[in-house]
């Protein structure tokens, strides 16, 4: 993984913590959870305090997510609102996370000043064993404490000004006076800062969940639609009268739901030429099958001349391989007529031809869908499936691996909003 770490290909964009009270408030919190303090003087973390020094400092990547669910998460300061996810099991953490920004902000500011912040996202289970446990979460509730107590010190001061302001001796008591005083220097005029969180309670949708090996869950008015493994405990029998079941293996269908569902877009000259979609998916597929050669290529003299020599070098494995020329006949289809026909396209093959629908809700994890089918896109897989990219990755030989990340640098990393905006016809929203 140090190729990845040196082009900031994983566990980037971070934030540095190397200020005394910073650590010494992470440490509480980590005290609070029951683990061991961190004895490093620098560490980098992502928008839920996760650290993957802290990580590898504990041998415990999931210290933070140690039942992959009912997440944790560490505050420190408001500038996490801006930092990524790099180590979660539910795709949905960084927007929970996000929403719990946005509700709370002035709280968070004014608790950050002087503490630290940290708790669970809990929801409905402690442990997730079966389908039926994952469907059960529909929404989570944020557990708020703080590593120096602010929280419980502000609580204690309402309740002491409360009970000034109801009780007609409060006045003469000198010891109730007096721990108000010393309440107040520390949370300072609670009437002026809002110490205390005002919403804790989200919605928990559409999510991709990594269990089972790995469970797409879309949430549509009548009907959810789980798409798994079908040897994940509960699959077709928990909940079997609201609930329906695609295989992940089972592309026909799950194209079929996607396009029904109006999550795809389904091609059309004008997005598939101005993208340059379908000949980036025939070049990774190209990619794809010189990485597996035996002796494997240069990958360091990739260009037009070499692409289109190992197309002729290869066109039997291409050939076997239908996505390939699959892709170059609608490119011709699509120049010379307009459209493609869905109907003569190989089921199998039609996730291939389609991206998840712009500005639709769920844009994000049917792109995860779709880039998890044609896993030889990896750069498809990189910005929308990281963890499958990563487990991927451990597999490429050597050379490619060197290739694969030149090209993600030359690329993607160079203006990631406009390498969206331009193949997938996403937004400015920040999610990879």
């Amino acid at each position: 993984m140090n190729r990845l770490l040196e082009a900031e290909l994983i566990y980037g964009r971070l934030l540095t913590i190397r200020e005394p009270h910073l650590i010494a408030r992470y440490n509480k919190a980590l005290a609070g959870f029951g683990l061991p303090e961190t004895g490093l003087a620098e560490f980098d973390i992502d928008i839920t305090g996760f650290s993957p020094q802290i990580a590898a400092e504990l041998g415990d990547a999931d210290y933070l997510d140690p039942k992959k669910v009912n997440r944790r998460f560490i505050i420190l300061t408001p500038e996490q609102d801006r930092l990524p996810v790099v180590h979660t099991s539910f795709s949905n953490t960084a927007g929970l996370m996000h929403e719990f920004f946005a509700a709370n902000r002035r709280a968070i500011h004014a608790i950050t000043l002087k503490d630290a912040l940290y708790g669970e996202i809990e929801d409905s289970v402690a442990e997730v064993q079966t389908l039926e446990h994952l469907l059960s979460i529909n929404e989570v509730t944020f557990r708020v404490l703080s590593a120096e107590d602010l929280l419980g010190r502000a609580g204690e001061l309402r309740k002491l000004c409360d009970q000034l302001t109801t009780s007609e001796t409060a006045w003469r008591d000198d010891a109730l006076i007096n721990r108000m005083v010393d309440l107040a220097k520390v949370t300072g005029d609670i009437r002026q800062n809002a110490l205390v969180p005002d919403q804790l309670v989200f919605r928990h949708d559409a999510f991709w969940a990594d269990h089972f090996g790995g469970v797409f869950v879309f949430v549509d008015e009548k009907l959810t639609t789980v798409i798994c493994n079908p040897d994940a405990p509960g699959f077709r029998r928990s909940r079997p009268w609201q609930v329906s079941y695609i295989a992940l293996d089972d592309h026909a269908q799950i194209f079929d739901f996607l396009a029904r569902t109006g999550r795809i877009e389904l091609p059309r000259t004008g997005w598939v030429e101005e993208s340059g979609l379908f000949a980036h998916r025939a070049e990774m597929v190209l990619l794809s099958i010189a990485a597996r050669l035996d002796p494997v290529p240069d990958f360091k003299r990739v260009d037009p001349v070499w692409l289109q020599t190992l197309q002729h070098s290869q066109a039997r494995a291409l050939a076997e391989h239908k996505v390939y020329p699959m892709l170059q006949e609608a490119m011709r289809s699509l120049s010379r007529a307009g459209v493609i026909r869905m109907a003569d396209i190989d089921p199998k093959l039609r996730l291939w031809l389609v991206r998840a629908l712009p500005g639709h809700a769920d844009q994000w994890l049917t792109s995860r869908l779709i880039a998890h089918l044609t896993a030889e896109d990896f750069v498809s897989r990189f910005v929308f499936d990281k963890q499958g990219f990563y487990r991927a990755y451990e597999d490429y030989p050597e050379a490619y691996r060197d290739y694969v990340v030149s090209r993600l640098v030359s690329t993607y990393l160079q203006d990631k909003p406009l390498f969206r905006k331009r193949l997938f016809g996403l937004g400015d929203d920040d999610h990879a």
